[in-house]
């Protein structure tokens, strides 16, 4: 696989941040302002969050952007239209994150051509199952360029972790709680858990998610891994100041 976000981890494997936001949020039209305030203040990659009506893997801060992104009408099919638009101008790596029903409804095929065609690096699609992936599924996100990106959590098992980090593309996600986005990031009770993903010894760079909302807590995730991916402080931050680009801005200097 040879895109945009592996050839990031290429150049650079340490200290990357990752910023989730959810499409069409806080306005349908907001999707594109929030992509570029979010290259201009220097993260390294963003997750675009395609809303979904049953967000599982999300607390209540996404969920709530969520509800309020389908509210305003916005679509994948929308948001395929919006990213076109600026994909000339977006130079760091896009990935999509959503739910597998949304992207069914779709088309897989069609929806993995047109991400490719709009410049996306990477899918994340948490309730796909790994051997669903494997057996129905994987060419097409390999003939469309597109990494694919598992999620592991304190509970997976090493024979699991490894089966993920074999299928996954661009990197692993390691889930820091197994409780949902937004919760806190408690140092002493990951440690163990991240030096055990260390022992594990992966092929793809790993970044680590949920509970990152401070400088802190994004230090203590770089110390395991290449980075840290922050959702929920970020909308968070969205939510409390209309300012698109005064927000992003003010809340990267609190990131790094």
């Amino acid at each position: 696989m040879n895109n945009k976000l592996t050839q990031l981890f290429q150049q650079e494997n340490k200290n990357l941040l990752n910023v989730y936001c959810t499409a069409g949020y806080p306005k349908l039209s907001s999707t594109t302002e929030v992509l570029f305030a979010l290259q201009e203040n220097g993260v390294d990659m963003i997750e675009v969050g395609m809303p979904y009506s049953d967000p599982i893997a999300d607390g209540p801060v996404i969920q709530q952007s969520n509800m309020v992104a389908i509210e305003n009408g916005m679509t994948i099919g929308l948001l395929f239209e919006q990213l076109n638009s600026v994909k000339n101008n977006i130079t760091v790596p896009l990935i999509m994150m959503g739910y597998l029903n949304p992207v069914l409804q779709y088309g897989l095929e069609k929806f993995c051509e047109d991400a490719a065609a709009a410049g996306i690096a990477g899918i994340i699609l948490p309730d796909l199952p790994m051997y669903e992936y494997e057996e129905l599924y994987a060419p097409l996100f390999k003939k469309y360029k597109l990494c694919f990106i598992f999620l592991i959590t304190p509970q997976t098992s090493e024979q699991r972790i490894k089966k993920a980090d074999k299928l996954s593309s661009g990197f692993l996600y390691a889930v820091s709680s197994s409780s949902t986005t937004g919760s806190n990031l408690n140092k002493e009770d990951k440690t163990a858990y991240f030096e055990r993903i260390a022992d594990v010894k992966l092929k793809n760079p790993l970044m680590i998610g949920f509970g990152i909302n401070d400088r802190a807590t994004f230090d203590t995730a770089c110390n395991y891994a290449s980075g840290a991916i922050i959702g929920s402080a970020y909308i968070k931050a969205l939510t409390e100041n209309n300012d698109i680009n005064a927000s992003t801005a003010n809340f990267i200097q609190t990131i790094r």
